[in-house]
């Protein structure tokens, strides 16, 4: 994956609005603890983030895109990494 990412208006406001920061959702892509398949169009990167209080991240990754587009970040509270 590249380390350049394209970010979807709606991720950028939830990102905005839920306090995560763009170094998480780099950091989570380029080394996921977990990684979901969901879709030919949609793959899932899993990171729990120390620094936001052991939270799991979750980021949501259209990889047919290029550069591959954010479609939405957010901290998964049903899921432990």
């Amino acid at each position: 994956m590249n380390s350049i990412l394209d970010f979807t208006v709606h991720a950028e406001t939830m990102m905005h609005e839920r306090g995560i920061l763009d170094e998480w959702v780099m950091d989570t892509v380029s080394s996921p603890d977990k990684t979901e398949e969901r879709r030919d169009d949609e793959k899932h990167y899993l990171k729990k983030i120390r620094s936001a209080g052991g939270k799991t991240l979750r980021v949501v990754i259209n990889p047919l895109k290029d550069p591959p587009r954010v479609i939405t970040a957010f901290f998964d509270r049903r899921i432990k990494v």
